[in-house]
Formats: C-alpha cells, sequence, structure tokens
C-alpha cells in the first residue's frame, strides 16, 4: 500500500457510515496531498554551497594570475623604423620619441631608449618577458648616425664582485676600544 492508497483509507474510516459509501468517500476526499519534496528543502543549501565553491575558485584563479611591470619608454618599433640615418636630427627624435631614459656622458653622443616587461606569479620571482634597447648615434653636428636595436636575448648576466673595499682609518681591537674608553667616563663638570 502506497502513501496515497493510506490516506484514502484514513478518509474513509472518518466519514460517517450512514451517509456516505465507500465510494463516496473517495471521491469527496482531497486526493493525495503534495509530499513535500525532499530535494527541494536542500535546494538552497546546495545553491549556496556551489556559489560559495565557484567565488573560491575565480578568487584562487585570479591570485594565480601573473602581475605585469612595465618599465621604461617602450617606444613602437614603427616609430624607431621612421627614423631615417643622415637626415633626422635630435630635435626630431625628441619630437618623435621623446626624452630618453639614458645619455651618454663622455665619448660618441649616444640616446638609450630602454624599457623592460616583466611578469610575476603569485610569490615566484619576476620573470623578464620582453627587454628593448634602442640606442641612436649621432654625429657631432647632431644628426642621426645610426640606430641599433637590443632585444632580451642579447643581454648579458653580470656578476658582482665579492671584495670588500677597505677604509681609511685606525681599526682598533677589542683591548684597544676597552682602554681607550676607561676614564672618559669620570670626568665631573
Amino acid at each position: 500500500m502506497n502513501w496515497a492508497e493510506c490516506r484514502v483509507m484514513q478518509t474513509i474510516k472518518k466519514a460517517p457510515a450512514d451517509r456516505l459509501s465507500r465510494k463516496s468517500a473517495i471521491l469527496s476526499s482531497p486526493g493525495p496531498s503534495v509530499r513535500p519534496d525532499r530535494r527541494s528543502a536542500h535546494r538552497p543549501t546546495m545553491r549556496l554551497t556551489m556559489a560559495a565553491v565557484l567565488i573560491v575558485l575565480g578568487a584562487a584563479t585570479a591570485a594565480c594570475a601573473p602581475r605585469v611591470d612595465t618599465r621604461g619608454n617602450a617606444i613602437h618599433l614603427e616609430d624607431v623604423q621612421a627614423l631615417e640615418p643622415n637626415v633626422h636630427t635630435r630635435d626630431h627624435v625628441l619630437q618623435m620619441l621623446g626624452s630618453p631614459s639614458n645619455r651618454t656622458t663622455f665619448g660618441d653622443d649616444v640616446w638609450y631608449y630602454i624599457s623592460e616587461r616583466t611578469e610575476t606569479t603569485a610569490f615566484f620571482s619576476p620573470e623578464v618577458v620582453e627587454r628593448q634597447v634602442i640606442a641612436i648615434h649621432f654625429d657631432k653636428h647632431g644628426v642621426v648616425k645610426s640606430i641599433d636595436t637590443l632585444g632580451k636575448e642579447s643581454a648579458e648576466n653580470v656578476e658582482p664582485v665579492d671584495r670588500i673595499t677597505p677604509t681609511a682609518g685606525n681599526s682598533l681591537g677589542l683591548i684597544e676600544q676597552f682602554l681607550s674608553n676607561v676614564g672618559r667616563f669620570n670626568k665631573k663638570k
């Protein structure tokens, strides 16, 4: 016997026997009542759980996205190719590319436009993705002599020297420092 049949039988037992027959009791019964679906009671909880999981996954994915840093004068190669040696002067270069990142102090007159793009993922050290150095050489009259473009592949690692430069002056040992302080604190003014 299923749940609906049980409900009909309860209705028949409650109905007065003199007024209603069994058939009329069945016809007049409200029918099988709607039993609450157990799954519908858990749907808000499931939806909240799924939303929380999606938010956590989205945050984790965003946290692992690399952070991009760009430093220096990012010059477009089309602008550099528009410069012609023996035609353009310093003023033209300044107008077309802007002020250089660096200029030579001694020797030939060279302007350097330096840019670098790095990506840092999470807590790892930054990785150089792109590096561009454009060197524009000028003659003594201020006219472009040559243009050199260097990329990341032409870079060289420079190892720092571990030597320590000695300083001039006295190098006092522990005993000399102690004896030089004796009597210094006894003076009364």
